[in-house]
């Protein structure tokens, strides 16, 4: 089901169950800011999500509300994911979706880091 982004943030979303150790993933990466783990339906060999701590539903929402802090830590761990991970020189890709067009389907903000094979066009034509 796709998301409206300009709805307030439901904090019984998957992520922020996630968060609160409600539901166990596979943690790449924590920390104050930040918290990586792998996807359950991998949509390549490597394929990380990354979200914020804050609830914040998209990359709309982030961008207006999260406090400087909050955006330099989170980036700064998307970019350490990717470091850690081996994937610069080969090469990854970041996809943040946002609202129904762009097919987001949980509202959380989260960042897909996608790498380990030639992942084509941007998008499907």
């Amino acid at each position: 089901m796709a998301v409206d982004a300009t709805q307030p943030y439901d904090d019984q979303n998957i992520f922020a169950k996630i968060l609160r150790g409600e539901i166990p993933a596979r943690k790449v990466y924590e920390d104050d800011w930040a918290f990586a783990f792998h996807d359950i339906n991998p949509q390549a060999p490597t394929h990380i999500l990354v979200i914020p701590k804050g609830a914040y539903v998209s990359w709309d929402d982030f961008s207006a509300k999260a406090s400087e802090a909050e955006i330099a830590g989170f980036v700064r761990a998307v970019g350490h994911v990717a470091r850690e991970a081996g994937l610069v020189a080969p090469g990854y890709r970041l996809l943040a979706n946002t609202g129904s067009d762009a097919h987001q389907e949980v509202p959380h903000l989260h960042v897909h880091i996608f790498a380990g094979r030639l992942l084509g066009p941007m998008l499907v034509r």
